[in-house]
């Protein structure tokens, strides 16, 4: 009888510490993303590619991109651990992983649900990269 009780436990302990083990990071909706850029102290990061940076992106944001070998080491040394970092991919699938990373660092980070696609704040215009005839 004792043997269930313990293995329970034992699971729900794993549960548990697995939880605490995982960095932590809101994610938020478009109004919920807007409302948190109106702080004036956030650091907002797009961490697409430079290229497609340059297709357009929020205004305002520094590009430091995820999927280079050494995102964080860029992201410490160009972002302050003592305000809180917004960050935002295409869809938003690499910006939990880099919410993740910087959370684990010790930022406060939030990320954009949806990413790019679905903001429906002000973007940028994509840059002009034909040279000129």
């Amino acid at each position: 009888m004792k043997f269930p009780i313990i293995m329970s436990s034992l699971i729900a302990g794993l549960f548990c510490w697995n939880c605490q083990a995982q960095p932590k990071f809101e994610t938020l909706d478009n109004e919920g993303f807007a409302e948190v850029l109106k702080d004036t102290t956030v650091q907002l990061v797009d961490v697409r590619t430079p290229e497609e940076f340059a297709e357009g992106h929020i205004p305002d944001a520094l590009n430091i991109n995820v999927m280079d070998e050494n995102f964080i080491d860029l992201a410490i040394s160009s972002l302050d651990r003592k305000r809180t970092v917004a960050v935002y991919c295409r869809s938003g699938r690499r910006s939990k992983t880099a919410a993740g990373e910087l959370a684990k660092e010790g930022f406060k980070v939030v990320e954009l649900e949806g990413g790019f696609l679905g903001w429906n704040g002000p973007k940028t215009k994509p840059e002009n990269t034909e040279s000129p005839r």
